[in-house]
C-alpha cells in the first residue's frame, strides 16, 4: 500500500513540474513584463517586494503563479489589494504575469558573516 502512495505522490509531481514545461499554463512573458507594470509598487518589476507585506513573485513557479492570481480573483484567496486588482485580470493576463515573473533567475547564497 505504501509503494503505491509514494508512485502516487511521484506521479502527481512528475505531472505538474510536465503541466509547467509543457507550457501547460504557458504566458507571454515580454508581454507579462509589460502588464507587470501594474504590479511593481508593491512586488517591483523585477519581481523583488518592494513593501514588507507584498510576496517576491521572482522565480516562483508558473503553475503557482497562476494558481495563486485565479484563487484571488475568485475571491478564494484574500488580500486587500489583490481583491482589487485581480479581479481586473483576464486569464491570458494571468497566464503572461505568471510566465514573466517565474522566468526570472533568482540566485541565492548564505547570509554574510
Amino acid at each position: 500500500m505504501r509503494l503505491h502512495v509514494n508512485i502516487a505522490l511521484v506521479a502527481a509531481l512528475a505531472f505538474v513540474v510536465g503541466a509547467e514545461k509543457d507550457g501547460l499554463a504557458a504566458g507571454n512573458a515580454a508581454a507579462g513584463k509589460q502588464k507587470a507594470l501594474m504590479c511593481q509598487t508593491c512586488h517591483g518589476l523585477d519581481g523583488k517586494a518592494k513593501i514588507p507585506e507584498a510576496p517576491n513573485l521572482a522565480g516562483q513557479s508558473e503553475v503557482y503563479l497562476v494558481k495563486a492570481l485565479n484563487d484571488y480573483r475568485s475571491g478564494a484567496r484574500k488580500n486587500d489589494m489583490m481583491s482589487l486588482v485581480a479581479p481586473t485580470l483576464k486569464d491570458n493576463d494571468i497566464d503572461d504575469l505568471a510566465a514573466y515573473y517565474s522566468a526570472i533567475e533568482v540566485t541565492v547564497g548564505p547570509p554574510p558573516k
